[in-house]
């Protein structure tokens, strides 16, 4: 835990969120983490310029989340500034068929936005939990779309307050990859490319992918989604169900039963909890199948 005196300036930042000793718990969809030494929302992109210059200026480390929901915080929490894009980020317009969005949108706002504004093609957001800005990063993608997919370009800063614009051809797309995975850059805002298509159309297409995530995810549990990335000639899920870790518990940390690649928090699992059973798994999976299964979250913080 760094000195509290350290972040005396940073209460300037009077238009956001400022805490100490945040608990990420609150922050992360595995309703896990130990605390943030302090953990800011910034009001908007010159406030988020502020915090990250003081941060430099002081060499406090920065961890940038968003929603929270690939990410597994370990419970010795994450020392310096944690700063969430939220609420600061959320605009969402559309202009013909392209929509601009903060890069704190959730997915699912995007997709009933589309929606509305008879703009198809992003159907397959509907019910991903997650900022834009973090699925652009992730390069996140459902139903065999990606967000590489419909990206037109992509606005952020780095650490020193500088902005950029990148076109998609730019990123270094691969599969859950983006080139913002290599910088020190912040997604800000992003355009979406979609296409004229009838609102009923959108809608039905939206339900069917609603009801499929019902029906095979477990949402009524805490989770970070799917834990593990496929691997070149299978799918993560098929060979951890072929390898019967299906229900497999640590502490209250479990394999899913509806869907082999989510680990979920059945009340209060620990980090060191889910990180031992995707060990295991691995093991188990790596054993049983020759496979090497690769996790698709992010996992940070102090031991």
């Amino acid at each position: 835990m760094r000195d509290p005196n350290e972040y005396k300036e940073f209460s300037r930042l009077t238009n956001g969120s400022l805490l100490i000793n945040e608990p990420m718990d609150r922050h992360t969809s595995w309703k896990i983490g130990g605390p943030a030494d302090l953990f800011i929302e910034p009001s908007g992109v010159e406030e988020l310029k502020t915090a990250l210059f003081l941060a430099v200026e002081k060499g406090i480390p920065v961890t940038i989340i968003g929603a929270g929901t690939n990410l597994l915080v370990r419970d010795g929490g994450i020392e310096g500034i944690v700063i969430k894009i939220s609420g600061g980020f959320s605009e969402i317009i559309a202009d013909k068929n392209i929509i601009s969005a903060g890069s704190g949108v959730k997915l699912n706002r995007i997709a009933l936005f589309a929606r509305d504004s008879g703009i198809g093609g992003l159907e397959f957001l509907s019910g991903i939990p997650g900022t834009v800005g973090g699925a652009v990063v992730m390069n996140a993608g459902a139903y065999g779309v990606s967000l590489s997919d419909i990206i037109n370009q992509v606005f952020c800063i780095d650490f020193k307050g500088n902005e950029y614009v990148y076109s998609s051809d730019q990123l270094d797309w691969g599969y859950r990859k983006s080139i913002f995975q290599e910088k020190e850059l912040i997604v800000t805002r992003v355009l979406l490319q979609g296409e004229a298509k009838a609102e009923s159309l959108i809608a039905a297409d939206m339900e069917k992918i609603i009801s499929s995530r019902r029906e095979k995810q477990p949402l009524e549990y805490p989770s970070a989604g799917s834990v593990f990335k496929n691997p070149s000639g299978s799918y993560a899920g098929r060979l951890i169900q072929e390898s019967q870790c299906q229900g497999m518990q640590i502490g209250d940390a479990q394999v899913s039963l509806k869907h082999a690649n989510f680990i979920i928090n059945r009340g209060n699992a620990t980090a060191s909890q889910v990180l031992s059973l995707i060990d295991l798994v691995r093991e188990t999976v790596k054993s049983k199948t020759g496979f090497s299964l690769e996790v698709e979250i992010n996992i940070l913080g102090r031991c």
